[in-house]
């Protein structure tokens, strides 16, 4: 599963299309709408994380882009704050594209950030909180 936080702006051309119904319907891909505004007839701005397959959801960006929707992705930064975290590997279980695994045969927790999609699925279930969000609000 992959999932990441978008800004899409909407020209006045295509805020009236059901843009997102098609994302659901056509590239099962989950939304989770964050903010929103939205006019008839005047550009609009949808904040969202979008999940789903790797695959659909690169089909799926694609589609928004050929249809008039100017797509920007939310800089996010996730980080593990070593100085607390104790290496119990309770993440490693968790994340999705391998940014954090168990290196072996040290046993140490290792985080690789450039793999890191920033789903957060680390974040609640690390019980020393060590992995931090850190969001680029100035892109909503």
């Amino acid at each position: 599963m992959h999932a990441e936080m978008l800004v899409l702006r909407f020209s006045e051309k295509v805020v009236d299309q059901p843009i997102i119904y098609r994302l659901v319907k056509d590239y099962d891909l989950e939304f989770n709408l964050l903010k929103a505004t939205i006019y008839p007839r005047q550009e609009g701005v949808i904040v969202m994380e979008l999940r789903g397959h790797p695959k659909n959801f690169r089909r799926g960006l694609k589609y928004l882009r050929e249809a008039g929707v100017k797509v920007q992705r939310v800089a996010r930064d996730v980080r593990r704050n070593e100085e607390r975290c104790y290496q119990c590997g309770t993440c490693t279980a968790v994340c999705p594209t391998g940014a954090l695994y168990v290196q072996r045969p040290e046993m140490a927790v290792l985080f690789d950030p450039s793999k890191c999609s920033a789903c957060e699925l680390c974040c609640p279930v690390c019980p020393a909180r060590a992995m931090e969000v850190r969001l680029n609000r100035s892109a909503l």
